[in-house]
């Protein structure tokens, strides 16, 4: 026992300590932010993110204090090949928060936001706690202050919309397609589909406009079309 705490004390613990404290601390501030924003990947993922790659890194920082059965004279070690791996894995967990939602992808700013945090892991395991904390800030300001900017960005608005008539009632497509247009619309794909009872035709496609306040727009004009036996428009996520 004796021997035991002798080694503890020997070990630069005040050191070990502030790299992963410091990791716990900027991995949860990122996670907060991300568990705000309603992601799936929070403050629990982030944390562990980002402590896990400081503590991969302090494994290769600080291996005269656990290589002890060689001469350090003998060893020759590459600790970047460690950052390395911790990338390369960091790529499995970041595609399980990616999924298909429609014609849309959603979590890639998730997946890139665990992505950075283990970047920022990896600098504090290595006791680069300048560049870690100028990264964690600048990360923090990309995901909350920049989102608010990205809303001022002029961009365009997509959406998948479905037009369902009765048979005997159908608008003409050139019809459907003026329509749009004079709302500000672009279609961009156009499907058509007979359903199995053969009483009810429907158009499916995309649409885009460069306005939110176009989809509202469009909505109103078709609640005012008695031919219209139902419609749906989705928009996909940015």
């Amino acid at each position: 026992m004796q021997t035991l705490l002798q080694e503890f004390a020997a070990h630069p613990v005040t050191e070990l300590a502030v790299h992963l404290l410091l990791a716990l601390l900027v991995g949860g501030l990122i996670g907060l932010e991300r568990t705000f924003s309603g992601r799936p990947a929070g403050f629990r993922t982030h944390v562990l993110v980002c402590m896990a790659s400081a503590l991969l890194m302090m494994v290769t920082v600080y291996q005269p204090l656990w290589l002890t059965t060689l001469p350090m004279e003998t060893v020759r070690t590459d600790p970047t090949r460690m950052a390395q791996g911790v990338m390369t894995g960091i790529g499995f967990l970041g595609a399980g928060v990616i999924f298909k939602e429609g014609l849309t992808v959603r979590g890639l700013t998730t997946a890139a936001s665990i992505w950075i945090t283990a970047a920022i892991g990896t600098l504090l395991g290595i006791g680069f706690h300048a560049p870690a904390l100028m990264a964690a800030t600048l990360t923090l300001a990309t995901l909350s202050v920049l989102r608010v900017f990205e809303q001022w960005i002029p961009s365009r608005h997509h959406a998948e919309h479905v037009l369902r008539f009765r048979r005997d009632m159908v608008i003409p497509e050139q019809q459907v397609r003026d329509l749009l247009e004079h709302l500000g619309f672009r279609v961009l794909k156009m499907g058509y589909r007979l359903n199995s009872t053969g009483d009810v035709f429907e158009y499916r496609m995309v649409i885009r406009t460069v306005n939110r306040l176009h989809f509202q727009q469009l909505s109103r004009a078709l609640l005012r079309k008695p031919e219209v036996l139902e419609f749906r428009i989705s928009q996909l996520a940015d």
